[in-house]
């Protein structure tokens, strides 16, 4: 069960329990004095996203949900692709160049097995279960809350399709709000300023034709609104490049949110398959719950929010950020912009028992660089190396001052304060 800083502090001093995990930070209790103990269920919200995913560990007390965790997971699935756009090109360059190369593939796109996801989008759905995996080890987990649908693009499309109820709800307004927010980067679409309450404004007004569909609607600020008024967008912006701006970023599609829908049947099934109970419900509602509730925005407190929520407590808790670094890569050389090699990489992963993405704590006695440094180590492989710390980058670092906290895992974390 998670419990308190000050708890943990003095299990680890009464030796009553030993470090299972520094980050995050795990005990496991070696004497169990109470034996009629028991768990409290817990539940693992998700806010599933394209750049980052929310996620939140809470008690439910009745209809209040209880903070007990808020973590930030943050892929990597648009470096997946530029990677392989890059491989791809590179093998067309050595068919052209008539170099050693790969046999050209043909018709090899028909394979796929129902449910295929692109590599891109694919690690969006294992990055997100395997931290689900690992919450579900470290804690007592019997219920998980999901967005199912971040927006609803048949209503977007159409407002009025489903009648009077569905737009004049308690929800009424909520999915188009956040769609907008997203698409337009929650920045005046006229002015361009931010972190300013934004309203909803039709970009050719409804007294001359317009419409309420998702592609005529912006976000402006209220000094931009008002002094636009009933005017049309060609009428009110006389800078032709902030005119076109606007005009082809009204057309243009939420790529993020296509990404989303494109994986939340694949992450909803996979949650399903883990036995545990699971709830689905709307970006619309998880809006809703957190301007009803006061709650800041940020991706893990949208995780918070998701599903059946009546009050939310303890909500203001440090958030770890897990960034998606990988594990390395097979490419052992570095290329030009023309494509050709330029020097070698090591051809071992590891140096002296260290390797790139370890935890360690070097304590240097004496020197420029004398203290105690904690963070990544980059290695090298003449001994000496790179340690990046919340402080920055420490660099020419000997591998005899340092030792492993924990060993490299493919993630690279962060603790953001409340």
């Amino acid at each position: 069960m998670p419990c308190t800083e000050k708890r943990a502090r003095l299990l680890l001093e009464r030796q009553r329990a030993r470090v299972h995990r520094l980050i995050p930070f795990v005990i496991r209790l070696v004497d169990l004095q109470f034996e009629d103990c028991v768990f409290q269920s817990l539940r693992v919200k998700l806010d599933p996203g394209s750049k980052t995913t929310g996620m939140a560990l809470v008690r439910e007390q009745g209809d209040t949900v209880v903070v007990l965790n808020l973590m930030e997971l943050l892929h990597r699935g648009r470096k997946i692709s530029e990677t392989l756009t890059s491989r791809s090109q590179m093998r067309h360059r050595r068919r052209g160049a008539n170099l050693r190369h790969r046999a050209p593939r043909f018709l090899n796109r028909g394979n796929q097995k129902p449910g295929w996801l692109a590599p891109s989008l694919q690690h969006r759905v294992n990055s997100t279960m395997a931290w689900v995996g690992k919450l579900c080890r470290y804690t007592p987990v019997t219920a998980i809350s999901t967005e199912l649908v971040r927006f609803d693009m048949q209503q977007l499309q159409n407002p009025e399709i489903s009648g009077i109820e569905y737009q004049q709800g308690t929800l009424a307004g909520y999915e188009a709000r956040e769609y907008l927010l997203e698409k337009w980067g929650r920045t005046c679409a006229y002015c361009e300023v931010k972190d300013v309450p934004l309203q909803m404004e039709h970009i050719i007004p409804k007294a001359k034709g317009g419409s309420n569909r998702i592609s005529n609607l912006c976000l402006a600020c209220g000094p931009c609104n008002q002094k636009k008024n009933a005017q049309d967008v060609r009428d009110f912006v006389k800078d032709p490049a902030k005119l076109a701006r606007i005009l082809a970023q009204a057309k243009a599609p939420l790529k993020d949110a296509a990404a989303v829908n494109s994986t939340r049947w694949a992450l909803t099934q996979a949650l399903q398959a883990t036995g545990l109970a699971v709830e689905t419900g709307s970006g619309g509602l998880t809006k809703f719950n957190r301007t009803r509730l006061g709650i800041p925005k940020t991706h893990a407190l949208d995780a918070a929010c998701v599903g059946t929520v009546g009050a939310i407590r303890d909500s203001k808790r440090p958030t770890l950020r897990i960034q998606c670094t990988g594990r390395g890569s097979y490419q052992r050389t570095r290329l030009t912009a023309q494509g050709f090699p330029r020097g070698y990489l090591m051809r071992k992963k590891q140096v002296h028992g260290f390797q790139t993405g370890d935890m360690v704590k070097a304590v240097v006695p004496t020197g420029k660089k004398a203290g105690t440094h904690c963070g990544r180590v980059a290695v090298r492989a003449s001994g000496s190396f790179n340690i990046q710390t919340p402080q920055g980058a420490v660099q020419g670092i000997s591998y005899r001052y340092c030792q492993v906290v924990q060993r490299n895992d493919g993630y690279g974390y962060q603790q953001v304060e409340k």
